[in-house]
């Protein structure tokens, strides 16, 4: 499937991006709290998008990918918040946003060309 080829590339690289958004972050006086939800929803995308690679069936594939469309809607969220209160700045904020809308399209759409059968999809 070349949507779930994608998203797991693209979910790798944006982890990456993630983790040096978060190390900035520690630098700067980002309350923690923030910090570690943008870091735990960010990775956790590619993450579950990997385990879905070896599910055991087409119902626990899609359910693995349901969970990372749950945690890109996260990030975009503690993205919004970030810049919202001034801790990334608007170039930043566009470039790593952009990287998650574009997740969020092909998750979204992998999930709505969701085969109606049982067997690994």
């Amino acid at each position: 499937m070349t949507e779930y080829n994608a998203i797991l590339e693209k979910s790798k690289r944006f982890a990456v991006r993630i983790v040096k958004l978060y190390r900035y972050l520690d630098k700067t006086k980002v309350p923690r709290a923030l910090s570690d939800q943008i870091l735990r929803s960010g990775t956790s995308i590619g993450a579950n998008a990997a385990e879905a690679h070896l599910a055991p069936s087409s119902t626990d594939f899609y359910c693995k990918l349901g969970i990372s469309l749950k945690e890109a809607k996260e990030t975009e969220y503690w993205l919004y918040v970030l810049h919202g209160a001034d801790f990334i700045d608007g170039r930043s904020y566009e470039s790593i946003n952009e990287d998650c809308v574009e997740i969020l399209k092909i998750l979204t759409a992998i999930l709505k060309n969701r085969p109606n059968r049982t067997g690994k999809g």
